[in-house]
């Protein structure tokens, strides 16, 4: 099977609560938080020497690109790398607040939406051969994507009434609850464009690496995961399908009639079985629709055989996953799939007198989930006492926060420490490389997965030749 590149792209909510006097908007406070960044590398925008991007994006959301990463482990440990090094800055920026008589506390949420219904998201990246019909694969993809929130969303309360944008079909004025915080944002099923209309899938013609041989494509409707195991398995779940799409495996054709009615009937339906239009006049449920790919990813792995370490479990838990719906019983999952970890929270709050999902006290605690703070984030918290399972350990996380994985990554992070240890300014981004005061020393790497190159290798030894006699490491981490 051919090797896949992986990233995630994360967009993080910020808020500023005072202890005493004394309030920070969300602007405000994310320039707090990106001040040592600022002070190192003169920009809110910049390539770390993990291969990583940290910057500040539209309407003061901090965000954080993985590495590109060649395996599923690699990817969930950079994405948590991204909490790690936020958590630093946050550390950061509160003590430089108190020193301003500032006491307060800054929150970061690994979510997708805010009190205002306000929507920002997490994006999946997954390079394909240029071979590939783009198209075709894109209008196969969309439906899997469309019912995938029933085995990895994120989980969201809803209280009584509409939500902010008005009435929808399949949403219940009632108190409620539901698999994705990002079904009820997202309007059609594929488009360039990502604000205006909010597709699944982000058709910009981007790569990122060589045009003539790799696409990438960029899938924008998943929610922002806090459990590793849900990541690996909204991750390796849909390259299977991706896989499967790339070598004609046969699929039956599902195309949905309407995406956005479909997105919000499934997502309200926590039994699976609501039932939604698709283009030729027939209905189907997003369990019926699910267990379809499940199943012929199976066939699909017997054929072909095991192509990652994690296979048989993302099968598994795919499996269970779907048949905990099927049941109702979400016992089998509620330490592995976010929606269900969190359910299981909520209603032990209200079996204990909460009025219900449209407490106060219950939307405070689905909000805190996805507080990515070690010491005080819900999710943290269950995971360092067992009831959430891990992955990666938190040795992995804190070195993907300084070292890259082993692609292309490890050069861009070589040549930035070279640069940083040298004094020089320089440029980079996906795939260039460049010394700002010696532009013909530009090296453009169009490679993924290459780890070693020439042209690199010269780059950094001109570099080491001017490097002062001490090392530079990042301030901030």
């Amino acid at each position: 099977m051919e090797r896949r590149i992986y990233g995630i792209e994360t967009e993080y909510g910020i808020r500023y609560i005072p202890k005493s006097l004394g309030h920070l908007g969300p602007e405000e406070t994310a320039r707090k938080l990106f001040k040592p960044v600022v002070d190192t590398w003169r920009s809110t925008n910049v390539f770390l020497p993990n291969g990583g991007r940290l910057y500040l994006d539209v309407g003061s959301h901090p965000e954080y690109a993985t590495a590109e990463t060649a395996t599923l482990r690699d990817l969930i440990t950079h994405d948590k790398a991204g909490e790690y090094l936020f958590n630093d800055l946050i550390n950061q920026a509160e003590d430089s607040l108190e020193d301003e008589n500032l006491t307060g506390t800054i929150y970061l949420f690994k979510n997708n939406v805010d009190s205002a219904d306000n929507s920002y998201g997490s994006h999946e990246n997954y390079m394909l051969e240029r071979k590939v019909e783009f198209a075709k694969l894109v209008a196969s993809l969309i439906p899997f994507l469309i019912t995938r929130q029933i085995i990895v969303g994120a989980g969201k309360t809803h209280p009584a009434g509409p939500p902010a944008w008005g009435t929808q079909p399949g949403i219940s004025a009632e108190p409620s609850y539901s698999f994705s915080q990002r079904a009820d944002h997202i309007w059609e099923g594929s488009s360039t464009a990502t604000t205006r209309s909010r597709p699944l899938i982000n058709t910009r013609d981007e790569p990122h690496a060589d045009a003539s041989l790799y696409r990438r494509l960029h899938v924008i409707n998943g929610d922002s995961n806090m459990s590793q195991t849900t990541t690996l398995l909204k991750i390796g779940a849909t390259d299977l399908v991706l896989r499967m799409l790339e070598e004609r495996y046969p699929l039956k054709d599902f195309a949905v009639k309407d995406t956005a009615t479909a997105l919000r009937t499934i997502s309200h339906d926590l039994t699976g079985t609501a039932r939604f239009a698709l283009a030729d006049g027939g209905e189907i449920s997003a369990l019926e629709m699910q267990r379809h790919y499940l199943e012929s990813a199976r066939a699909f792995v017997e054929i072909k055989g095991e192509h990652h370490q994690d296979v048989a479990y993302v099968l598994d838990l795919w499996t269970r996953t779907l048949d905990a719906i099927e049941a109702g019983d979400f016992s089998t999952i509620d330490t592995e799939i976010d929606w269900a970890i969190k359910k299981k929270l909520l209603d032990a709050y209200i079996a204990r007198g909460a009025s219900g999902y449209d407490d106060p006290r219950i939307a405070q605690l689905d909000l805190a989930y996805h507080d990515i703070d070690p010491r005080r984030g819900v999710y943290n918290l269950l995971a360092s006492r067992g009831q959430a399972k891990t992955v990666v350990s938190e040795q992995e996380i804190a070195r993907a926060a300084i070292h890259p994985p082993e692609t292309r990554a490890k050069l861009r992070g070589a040549f930035i420490n070279a640069a940083r240890n040298a004094g020089e300014q320089f440029t980079v981004d996906w795939v260039h490389m460049k010394l700002n005061a010696y532009p013909q020393h530009t090296v453009m790497c169009k490679d993924p997965f290459a780890t070693e190159s020439e042209d690199v290798q010269a780059l950094i030894k001109v570099l080491d030749g001017i490097a002062p006699s001490t090392s530079w490491a990042p301030p901030f981490i």
